[in-house]
């Protein structure tokens, strides 16, 4: 079952920060690192996250099992990219028939793999630093944000969980039923398939059903709510965002510094 509930160390002092201010740290830092292509940047900036989570709590064995995915979709694109990149420029490194990798190719590779995980660590770090009713309530009251649009994100965030029981739900019903790919692969697909589809189905029945609740009580009435939790948003707070935009200026500063320096426009 996938959770989302906060696991970092309560007592932390960067995940007790208010919501919006690491959600604002966290999207400043990453949009600054996108305005460089080579893989200087997005390597120092990596090297900053990871030894800024103790700050936050988190283990560093819990962000690897979170970030598996993210790693998993890196190594297919390094290898996606060393096989079909058309740039072959710079030094021959290693050829083995019609595969030519060259310098060129694994900076490039290099720098959009790393590019990536300097991109959307911050986004793991903050989610598994943060209560989803605690982000919808600072979405409201920090962000002004409507309260439609902060509750659904926060429905949202709780039904999450919901779709990996249904699968196995749907998974056990049609094993059930004798349906089973075996191990044919074209039947597994087909399976998968059909059974994604009926996920959607349940998901977009579900996601209809809680709107209507939400009209029902209000949420688009645009009438001032009140609120059971008050979110703060101090001194602190505005630190950790002015910390977040001067590591990633550092990060950016390196990568000119070194001379590998290469904008994404011009």
């Amino acid at each position: 079952m996938i959770s989302l509930e906060p696991v970092a160390v309560p007592g932390a002092p960067l995940a007790r920060r208010n919501p919006v201010a690491k959600l604002a740290a966290g999207l400043i830092f990453s949009f600054l690192l996108v305005a460089s292509l080579d893989p200087v940047a997005p390597a120092v900036a990596i090297a900053v996250e990871l030894a800024l989570l103790p700050l936050f709590g988190i283990r560093y064995r819990v962000l690897a099992r979170r970030a598996l995915p993210l790693l998993a979709g890196a190594v297919g694109i390094l290898v996606t990219l060393l096989l079909f990149a058309a740039d072959r420029t710079g030094r021959v490194l290693w050829e083995a028939g019609p595969l030519l990798v060259t310098s060129g190719v694994l900076v490039t590779a290099l720098g959009l793999v790393l590019r990536m995980l300097a991109v959307a660590l911050p986004g793991v770090i903050v989610f598994a630093t943060t209560d989803p009713t605690d982000l919808a309530d600072a979405l409201v009251q920090n962000a002004k944000a409507p309260a439609r649009f902060a509750i659904g994100a926060l429905a949202a965030f709780r039904l999450v969980p919901l779709l990996g029981q249904e699968w196995q739900m749907l998974t056990m019903a049609r094993r059930a039923r004798g349906v089973d790919a075996g191990r044919n692969p074209l039947a597994r697909l087909r399976l998968f398939v059909a059974t994604a589809f009926a996920l959607l189905v349940g998901a977009i029945r579900r996601g209809t059903r809680l709107a209507v609740a939400m009209d029902a009580r209000g949420f688009d009435a645009g009438t001032p709510r009140t609120v059971a939790r008050r979110q703060v948003f101090g001194p602190a707070d505005w630190l950790l965002i002015a910390g977040a935009a001067a590591l990633a200026g550092g990060a950016l500063a390196v990568s000119i510094a070194l001379g590998t320096f290469r904008p994404l426009i011009g």
